[in-house]
């Protein structure tokens, strides 16, 4: 708990998986520690509503923050599940190309893969395909076999435990109204349970996903970088019942637009299939996933899967990513604003942390805490 007028060295707002791995990193080298949430528990925003894979980092420019934070999150990803007994499966995926004009696409994205470091690539041809995955139907694969599932609540539960061994602490069901400077850095406000509180800390990370430009807009100070707009992008997700017809991951080729990977088939360790995201920007935040959908989503995986009936998809939940760019804009890439950027000490910001936030997140840990200086 909070008590007013506390002095804490280091608050990460937001307690999502991102949140968590950056408060973790701090924590073992900090003396106090507190992560805030507006939710009462953590995780209950983006973090649990994703496709809970550890991707290989190959769809991303070279580069670019998401492609190499992908790479090096996945090693560290790996390593920390077999270290700290998280469950995952490195089960691999299948990006398919459903016709010949699609081959082509599978080269630029193996041209891509290899331009990030990531060499493990294999060229699946049609009769492979059947060999290996009876129920898919593709002229051509590229094979990724450093792709992955993992329970994000479990990842999660694994942070949250180094840092409370740590001596930091989680506090749910708290809205930052305002923070300014003073002290030895920032003075928050916050109301929790309905009453008002001010601490003081010296580091703050801003790290509320979707809220993250709302916890800006609370800031009582001159700021010198651009923050970018955030543009809510859902994305909703169906089930198939019954034993799953895949033995990996299922991918169509992305999307041109690069707003996302398509309509494809996961694998949770449970063994439930289930199909998506799509891509629909909205102006408010809504999770309903309506019946509606299910043609279009026939539609888009009967392409690689050809024996999916009608009427079979059972409509499962939604996430929304907070992406930075707009429906007709380029793709985006992360966006981390340290001291550097904006020339305020003791403070970092992240916005349009989205896919693939997850497996980048030890290596947004570190990111952060070097810009920080700790």
């Amino acid at each position: 708990m909070i008590n007013q007028l506390d002095f804490i060295e280091s608050c990460v707002i937001g307690a999502g998986v991102v949140g968590l791995a950056i408060a973790r990193s701090l924590a073992q080298r900090v003396s106090s520690l507190v992560v805030l949430d507006k939710e009462p528990h953590f995780g209950q925003g983006i973090s649990s509503r994703n496709s809970e894979v550890i991707h290989a980092g190959i769809y991303y420019a070279a580069g670019s923050l998401k492609a190499d934070l992908c790479v090096e999150g996945k090693e560290r990803l790996y390593q920390y599940c077999e270290s700290h007994n998280v469950n995952y499966r490195k089960i691999g995926k299948l990006i398919v190309a459903t016709t010949e004009e699609e081959r082509e696409v599978l080269d630029g994205i193996r041209l891509k893969a290899e331009a990030n470091g990531v060499f493990d690539l294999e060229y699946w041809d049609r009769q492979k395909i059947k060999q290996e995955e009876p129920e898919v139907q593709a002229v051509a694969a590229l094979f990724s076999p450093s792709t992955g599932i993992i329970s994000a609540h479990d990842l999660m539960t694994a942070y949250l435990g180094d840092i409370e061994s740590c001596g930091g602490s989680f506090v749910g069901q708290t809205r930052v109204t305002s923070v300014e400077q003073g002290g030895k850095g920032f003075i928050i406000t916050s109301q929790i349970g309905g009453d008002s509180y001010k601490f003081t800390c010296e580091k703050l990370i801003n790290a509320a996903g979707l809220g993250a430009q709302g916890i800006h807009a609370a800031f009582e100070f001159d700021y010198s970088a651009d923050v970018p707009p955030l543009h809510l992008c859902k994305g909703s997700y169906f089930t198939l019942p019954g034993k799953s017809p895949f033995n990996k991951l299922i991918y169509p080729v992305p999307e041109k637009s690069g707003a996302g990977l398509g309509v494809h088939s996961t694998i949770d360790l449970g063994g439930q299939v289930k199909f998506g995201p799509n891509v629909e920007y909205i102006e408010d935040e809504d999770y309903a996933v309506t019946s509606d959908l299910a043609d279009a989503y026939h539609s888009s995986i009967s392409r690689y899967y050809p024996a999916l009936k009608q009427g079979v998809l059972v409509p499962a939940y939604a996430g929304i990513r907070p992406k930075l760019q707009g429906p007709d804009d380029p793709v985006k890439d992360f966006v981390i604003q340290g001291p550097q950027e904006h020339g305020v000490e003791g403070l970092v910001q992240l916005f349009g942390i989205e896919s693939p936030g997850l497996t980048s997140s030890l290596a947004l840990a570190e990111k952060v805490r070097q810009a920080l200086v700790i």
